[in-house]
Order: structure tokens, then sequence, then C-alpha cells
């Protein structure tokens, strides 16, 4: 039986599409965190690729079904979050830039996944 979806907007697509080069990207920083990286630098950037993999995946599936506004907000929001959150751990021991806007993104997943429950429990 083929079940007929709707066409995905734009942002779906965009969301999609950024969850999996994410998660691409986080399975890139773990092996190189892993083979090529010792010590505090390793952690650091192996948290940062747990954060890029699980929320990539959670964009990925999640944005498919996104059709209100409030759920795709709350992924724009993890999106952002996971943006700064682990760009700012993987830049901090990849190039020299600072953690400043870590504490940013984590507050901001924090935002998405509560707005996120917001909204399903109002279904």
């Amino acid at each position: 039986m083929d079940v007929q979806h709707p066409p995905l907007s734009p942002l779906q697509r965009t969301l999609v599409a950024a969850g999996g080069l994410l998660a691409a990207a986080a399975v890139a920083l773990s092996a190189y965190a892993s083979h090529a990286v010792e010590g505090e630098a390793r952690g650091s950037l192996l948290t940062a690729a747990v954060f890029a993999f699980g929320h990539g995946v959670a964009l990925a599936a999640l944005a498919p079904r996104a059709q209100r506004r409030t759920d795709r907000a709350s992924l724009c929001m993890l999106l952002a979050g996971t943006l700064l959150f682990s760009g700012s751990l993987a830049a901090s021991r990849l190039v020299g830039l600072s953690t400043g806007l870590a504490p940013v993104g984590g507050m901001l997943l924090i935002a998405g996944w509560i707005l996120h429950a917001v909204a399903a429990a109002r279904r």
C-alpha cells in the first residue's frame, strides 16, 4: 500500500538535508577525534560529534512531519543550537576559537526540545 505524503516545504527539505550533513560531519569528527587527537581535546571533539549526530538524526527524522509553525520553529532551534554548541566545541579544538557560543547553543537545544514537547502535547 503506497501512502501519499504531502510534499515537503523548502524549510523542511533544508532541515532534513542539514540533519544529514550534521550526521555525516559527526562521523568524520568522531573518526578524527579517535585517530588524530588525544587528551582533553579528544573528549571535547567526541562530545561535539555526539551532539551533532544525535540532533542530525532527529532533524532528518522529525522535519518531514513538521507541519505546524511551532514544530518547524523547534527544529530550527535545534539546528541553530547544534551548530552553536557542537560548532563552538569543535572550532575551539580545531582552530583555537573560543567556546563562548557553546552555552547559547546548549540553551537553544534545551528550549528547542521543550518547544517540541509543548507542540506535541497540544496536538
